[in-house]
């Protein structure tokens, strides 16, 4: 699993629930081993820069321990950018730095999500309704329309029609104005609007 952030990039690795044979701490060596080399090709073929942190599979024995270490640096002699590598933390990581020369891969070939703005996901329909209510409740306290529509999506809407209608009703009763729903359909889940009329 290869996870970037603003921050650093995260390189997870795991046998995918493969043991394989009798010797489970073979296994994990030689799928450590193998990840060594896939993960040199890959900051290459990505262009990854920058903090690059590995966790590979546990490995309690020091002697593979090294020996990924020497795959791994061994494999990292290919790639002409600059790289640093330290040896296994007391977490078990590894930490690399790898100098940035052009844009990584990634960011030329996609684009922001629109619905989760790159987040990699979205606020649950019942968050979207609490954050509404507050909404209406702090222009409640600034404006004195007669009546605040609020236009979301069909979720948000079935949700404060079912579930929490009661909260809906309370947060009415409290401002004094009546509070209507439309279902704006160009709208996603965390889009929403509050008209006062």
């Amino acid at each position: 699993m290869i996870d970037q952030t603003e921050a650093l990039t995260s390189i997870d690795i795991n046998t995918g629930g493969f043991v394989g044979g009798r010797n489970f701490h073979d296994t994990i060596f030689k799928t450590n081993l193998e990840a060594a080399q896939a993960i040199a090709r890959q900051l290459r073929l990505r262009n990854l820069g920058g903090i690059i942190v590995v966790d590979f599979i546990d490995m309690s024995e020091i002697s593979h321990q090294e020996s990924v270490l020497a795959e791994f640096a061994k494999a990292l002699t290919l790639d002409r950018t600059r790289t640093s590598m330290s040896s296994f933390s007391q977490l078990g990581l590894v930490e690399l730095t790898r100098k940035r020369t052009r844009e990584a891969l990634a960011s030329q070939l996609c684009e922001p999500c629109p619905t989760c703005d790159s987040r990699g996901q979205i606020l649950t329909a019942r968050s979207i309704c609490y954050e509404i209510l507050r909404e209406v409740l702090r222009e409640a306290k600034q404006f004195n329309p007669r009546e605040f529509r609020v236009l979301a999506s069909q979720t948000v809407v079935d949700l404060f029609l079912e579930e929490e209608s009661q909260h809906l009703a309370m947060l009415g009763d409290f401002i004094g104005k009546p509070i209507t729903l439309e279902v704006a359909n160009h709208c996603s889940q965390e889009q929403y609007d509050i008209v006062l009329m």
